[in-house]
């Protein structure tokens, strides 16, 4: 029998992250949120089988860049989509190097859902 994937989303914005949370678990997927990086980083040291996090950019404290350098430290082969309502973000180049590329990136909000769920099977095969 398969393993339920787990996806750690995170997002400051409460609805944001509830109704995305919904989504992934009517997919089938075991989901742990977070409202901030450290609450993230907290988490995320309690569970050592995340395929996936969706990672919100604008959080307080700790941007989302650097809360996926902590976070690829912490736990390696850990796959990143980028779930952000900047338009105008541009990878850096350090979070290109643990393989995010423009294709993880996903503008709010997504009105056909059904592509973010095609980013997160390809990247949890």
């Amino acid at each position: 029998m398969e393993q339920t994937k787990t996806i750690l989303v995170v997002d400051d914005e409460e609805i944001v992250r509830l109704n995305l949370a919904a989504f992934l678990e009517d997919e089938g997927f075991s989901v742990i949120t977070a409202s901030s990086a450290e609450d993230a980083l907290e988490k995320a040291a309690n569970y050592t089988s995340i395929d996936l996090a969706i990672v919100d950019m604008r959080l307080p404290a700790m941007d989302g860049n650097a809360l996926i350098i902590r976070l690829h430290d912490l736990l390696g082969a850990l796959g990143f989509l980028i779930y952000t309502g900047s338009v105008g973000y541009h990878l850096p180049p350090m979070v290109e190097k643990i393989g995010v590329s423009t294709s993880d990136i996903f503008i709010k909000p997504i009105l056909d859902m059904n592509i973010l769920l095609q980013a997160i099977n390809n990247k949890i095969k």
